[in-house]
């Protein structure tokens, strides 16, 4: 069963202050099993650079787009993921053309379109896989704890969206009583960087949040639109970490958006669902509109009567991400 996750995790005065305390004690397993993994850990070393984009919270913080971007920008570069989602375990290279979401997880099949990607439930196995096959340099989504893969840069992306209440790191609780996967302190002293993602719209990252990382470099990156959204009246619909930040930038995009349907990341839209949400669309008479990531996701015979609406991330400073990039030997 996949939960969506809770909005209220993301407020700085969290309401559910009862269920909260609840679930404080299993938020000190939670910091403490984490923090013992890493510290018994013996990471294995692939013989090529790793760069592991990672974060501290559990939900999407965007990720992938940075995996993507940095991917790109290195020659030579694999990328690898656990394939969350997906029922292969690894190592395996994906191919789009072959594979299913169901198979290797909705990002990995996403990403395998841009560059060579592998997944791999044993992420040592994993990268060992990618520098056998030529990869001179791999780029790994998520596992900033995960300790069994050595890691050359340690890049850490942080949500930089802050509206009123809203704040990335919620009151700081570890899950399940909050977002964080460790305590905050525990993450930043094992980052080499941290990078800080901005919605298109927001003019500029949060100097309090900025104030948190001033002792890392910190790289600014916005999440923009790779192109318009649909014209005319939208049903969107999202199963992400966060998925009223999609709503919220189709909005911003200029998307007549009739309706939005929020559903738990990396989710199965069956016959049901689908038939549901284009009934919506056509008490609307609106089109279907959804992320790349949802999008892969779809029936094969579905995704003719849905749109995908890709978003990329670019940095503000290229030349400060290559000197940090050259820390990692890259």
């Amino acid at each position: 069963m996949k939960l969506r996750t809770p909005r209220w995790w993301y407020l700085r005065h969290a309401p559910a202050p009862i269920t909260r305390a609840l679930l404080r004690p299993l938020s000190w397993l939670w910091a403490w099993a984490t923090a013992r993994k890493i510290a018994r850990a013996t990471p294995v070393d692939p013989g090529v650079p790793v760069i592991c984009v990672g974060n501290f919270t559990v939900g999407g913080v965007g990720k992938t787009p940075i995996v993507r971007a940095l991917a790109l920008r290195l020659a030579g570069a694999h990328g690898l993921s656990r394939g969350y989602g997906g029922s292969l375990e690894g190592p395996v290279r994906v191919d789009p053309t072959v594979h299913t979401a169901a198979e290797v997880g909705d990002e990995a099949l996403m990403l395998a379109h841009d560059f060579p990607m592998w997944i791999a439930r044993d992420r040592a196995a994993g990268a060992r896989a990618a520098a056998e096959a030529g990869a001179r340099v791999v780029v790994m989504d998520d596992g900033h704890q995960n300790p069994s893969v050595k890691k050359t840069l340690s890049l850490v992306v942080v949500d930089g969206e802050t509206r009123g209440e809203e704040w990335p790191f919620g009151d700081g609780a570890v899950f399940p009583a909050g977002p964080m996967r460790e305590p905050l302190k525990s993450g930043l002293a094992r980052a080499d960087a941290v990078i800080v993602l901005l919605p298109a719209d927001l003019p500029e990252a949060d100097p309090e949040l900025l104030a948190l990382f001033a002792d890392k470099p910190t790289l600014i990156a916005r999440l923009e639109p790779a192109g318009r959204p649909p014209s005319g009246p939208q049903v969107g619909f999202a199963g992400i970490g966060k998925p009223w930040k999609v709503e919220r930038a189709l909005k911003a995009a200029g998307c007549e958006l009739a309706d939005f349907a929020p559903f738990p990341d990396h989710g199965t839209y069956d016959e049901a669902t689908l038939r549901f949400l284009a009934d919506r669309a056509a008490l609307y008479g609106a089109g279907l509109v959804t992320t790349e990531k949802d999008w892969v996701r779809l029936p094969a015979e579905w995704r003719a009567r849905v749109v995908a609406w890709p978003v990329v991330a670019r940095f503000e400073d290229q030349a400060a991400l290559d000197a940090v990039l050259k820390t990692g030997g890259v």
